[in-house]
């Protein structure tokens, strides 16, 4: 059984980050915060789609006075997404987040940080340590010696960095770290992304052994939906493997939606957490004797419709295999679960065959045999 790294508990709003608590979701709105109807509808949808912490952007002020309407009309917990001003942090705080992100490639003056620790302490609110490739610090600049801008000298890009040079992410989350806990703040919850998958993973297991924050996970700027899927499942998949990590962003360019749908599929594909019924099927060959593709697509349309009857941890697992190599194994196995063979197939469920039944018929039986009911 996979062995999960030990963390200290930090709580977002209602949310328990670290420890033993699930691994939770998060998103961000693609909305201008300052349009406070647009985002709460967004964070609406989200929050329907199962995110569980929500991030908006505060470019300005205006931006995050907007946080003190949105909260009233939301559900979940509201992260401010801060950079380059350290101003925007405690305006944001004063609006009621529940959280604040801070870039040590943009915010490193010690004066500042110490200002967003302080109103932070007093709010009793965590903060989001939040690397990103994208705006490390070069060698010799960051804490401590004022804060740098995308375009400014202070700030290089991870395409140009040498291999030594990456390790800015690790050297850069380490001095946040020391200052805070010098601070006596330790409501502190760690993120080290790269668009990079393998540096990503490296980043993570390596400041894994060397302290207790929770970690949140992802890769950054993984690109439109299909790539971002795939880079997202090898990276984040990889490290929940592994142990690590406590909050999960799948960051895709589109809607907000697809990034949770593709959270809860990583969370479940990794056994870490479930959310709707997992349908194991086979990929469909020469020896197929039906039409596969047709009904596992049906049957995954059709249990859209019992979503609301499955709660996380207590969903079905439905084999429906197309032929008698594989088949009759994996639908003994799962809960519920069907082998064809020619225009019709045995139904089993928990290990047990129940009955025969025509092809046309199988998603019927099979919702039928799940005790499903709309």
């Amino acid at each position: 059984m996979m062995k999960r790294r030990k963390t200290r508990v930090v709580t977002v709003g209602g949310v328990k980050i670290g420890g033993t608590n699930p691994v939770c979701i998060q998103s961000m709105t693609k909305t201008d915060t300052r349009d406070t109807k647009k985002t709460i509808a967004q964070i609406k949808r989200l929050e329907k789609a199962g995110c569980e912490i929500v991030r908006v952007a505060v470019k300005d002020i205006a931006s995050a006075r907007a946080i003190k309407v949105i909260k009233k009309k939301i559900r979940i917990p509201l992260v401010a997404d801060i950079h380059f001003d350290f101003r925007l942090a405690l305006e944001s705080i004063k609006s009621g987040s529940d959280k604040i992100r801070v870039n040590p490639g943009n915010i490193s003056k010690p004066s500042d940080l110490k200002a967003i620790v302080s109103a932070a302490k007093k709010r009793k609110i965590p903060m989001r340590i939040g690397i990103n490739s994208g705006s490390l610090p070069r060698p010799g600049t960051g804490l401590g010696l004022g804060r740098g801008q995308a375009s400014s000298p202070g700030v290089v890009s991870r395409n140009a960095m040498s291999s030594p040079q990456r390790t800015g992410a690790f050297s850069s989350v380490r001095k946040y770290i020391n200052f805070f806990e010098r601070q006596n703040f330790r409501d502190i919850i760690i993120s080290l992304k790269s668009s990079d998958v393998r540096e990503t993973v490296e980043s993570y297991r390596k400041l894994a052994v060397r302290c207790d924050y929770p970690f949140h996970l992802g890769v950054t700027a993984a690109g439109p939906r299909d790539t971002g899927v795939i880079k997202s499942s090898v990276g984040i998949g990889a490290l929940l493997l592994a142990g690590i990590g406590d909050t999960v962003r799948v960051s895709l360019t589109g809607d907000p939606v697809e990034e949770v749908s593709a959270a809860k599929k990583i969370l479940q594909a990794v056994r870490i957490r479930k959310f709707a019924p997992e349908i194991i099927s086979c990929p469909a060959c020469g020896r197929a004797q039906v039409d596969l593709c047709g009904i596992v697509k049906d049957l995954e349309r059709r249990l859209m419709a019992y979503r609301a009857k499955f709660t996380d941890g207590n969903c079905l697992t439905i084999a429906v295999m197309g032929c008698e190599v594989n088949g009759p194994g994996e639908a003994k196995e799962a809960d519920i679960g069907i082998a064809f063979g020619k225009g019709s197939g045995i139904l089993f469920k928990k290990g047990k065959v129940i009955r025969r039944v025509k092809a046309k018929n199988a998603i019927r039986e099979l919702i039928k045999c799940a005790g499903l009911k709309r």
